[in-house]
This record gives structure tokens, C-alpha cells and sequence, in this order.
């Protein structure tokens, strides 16, 4: 065994790093952005973000993009028609909690978007992605400032 392969191995009494996963939505027309105003979530209430939500059990990423796709805006997503566009690995101030979020762009949608979700989201408004609302989730602009440059990986949160 050499000493990278040692490395990598967890310690016996070390549990396996558990990751929330988060997906997001990245609906940009005409150079402006889909955002949504949060409200009544118990997180970042008051602030805009993309529509995302939290992988559950049993799905696959793409599957939960497309769930929340559909709960969110009213729109149909197939699987297929979802490019990763970013992946952020986040360490929550907030929680402590290691993150992993991942920011899908559809290469087409069915139905018309629609704010299926208001008493989630008190507003949905497309910013010009160079003038974010200053009331933007921090990771959001982080994220979208990083697949503005066709930077695919980033970090946030963690020591440098």
C-alpha cells in the first residue's frame, strides 16, 4: 500500500463524510436570470435565489432537478434536457453542514413558467446577471459569477 492510497482510507472510527445536495435551476434569457423572492422557508427568507430544493432519497440528481423543475414553475424538464453548468462544494456558516450544490441549465422545457410556489416565493423576476439584486443568496451570486465565466467547480466557505 503506498501512502496515497493510506491516505484516502478513513480512520475506523472516522464515519463517511455525509453531504446535503442541493439542485439548482439556471433559466437565462437574453442575459438575465430567473430568480425567485424566498419567503415562509425558514431559510434565506427575504432573499432572492434560484429555484432549487434538496435531492431526496432515491432520486437521481437529474430527477431531482426536474421534481423541483415541476413544483417550483409549472414546467416539464426531461432529465436528458439538463446540463450541469456549475458545481459548488459549500461549507455552511450557518450549519457547519458540507454541501454540495449543483446548477443545472435545461436545453429545453415544456409548459410555461409560473410561480407554482407562492406561499414559498413571494416574487419571480429575471435580473440582468451583471445587476444582481444586493439581497441575493451570497453562494447564489458566487455560483452565477463562476458560470458566467464557464467556470464548471468551485468551493466557498472553506479555509484557505
Amino acid at each position: 500500500m503506498n501512502t496515497y492510497d493510506h491516505a484516502l482510507r478513513p480512520a475506523a472510527d472516522e464515519d463517511p463524510l455525509t453531504l446535503v445536495v442541493s439542485v439548482h435551476l439556471v433559466l437565462v434569457e437574453h442575459g438575465s436570470i430567473l430568480l425567485g423572492g424566498r419567503c415562509n422557508t425558514g431559510h434565506a427568507a427575504g432573499l432572492w435565489h434560484l429555484p432549487a430544493g434538496h435531492m431526496k432519497t432515491g432520486e437521481t440528481v437529474t430527477g431531482s432537478m426536474c421534481r423541483e423543475a415541476d413544483e417550483e414553475l409549472g414546467i416539464r424538464i426531461h432529465e436528458e434536457d439538463l446540463a450541469l453548468v456549475h458545481t459548488l462544494h459549500h461549507l455552511d456558516p450557518d450549519d457547519g453542514r458540507s454541501r454540495l450544490q449543483l446548477f443545472f441549465r435545461p436545453t429545453r422545457f415544456g409548459g410555461h413558467v409560473h410561480n407554482a410556489e407562492p406561499h414559498k416565493c413571494e416574487e419571480l423576476r429575471a435580473w440582468p446577471l451583471d445587476s444582481l439584486p444586493a439581497d441575493t443568496v451570497p453562494y447564489t451570486v458566487h455560483a452565477l459569477a463562476e458560470i458566467t465565466r464557464d467556470n464548471t467547480l468551485s468551493t466557498v466557505g472553506w479555509a484557505v
